[in-house]
């Protein structure tokens, strides 16, 4: 464990046992929607590169402009 997560642990500690268990969920679900994440990209990893290929072979032959915001 990190030094800015035991820091993190100890200062939460002192809290209510309900604020404590907000940070919990608050950390529980974020980790979990990390992972929801990893999962998504590492599964859409060939189409992502297939869309990559696409734009590239579009920019090549022109038919792509420059995005003026």
């Amino acid at each position: 464990m990190t030094q800015l997560l035991k820091q993190a642990f100890t200062k939460a500690s002192k809290l209510s046992k309900i604020e404590q268990n907000v940070i919990a969920r608050w950390m529980l679900d974020e980790i979990a929607s990390e992972k929801r994440w990893e999962q998504l990209f590492s599964e859409s990893e060939d189409t992502l590169s297939k869309l990559a290929s696409e734009a590239l072979k579009e920019h090549r032959q022109g038919k792509t402009r420059i995005l003026d915001p």
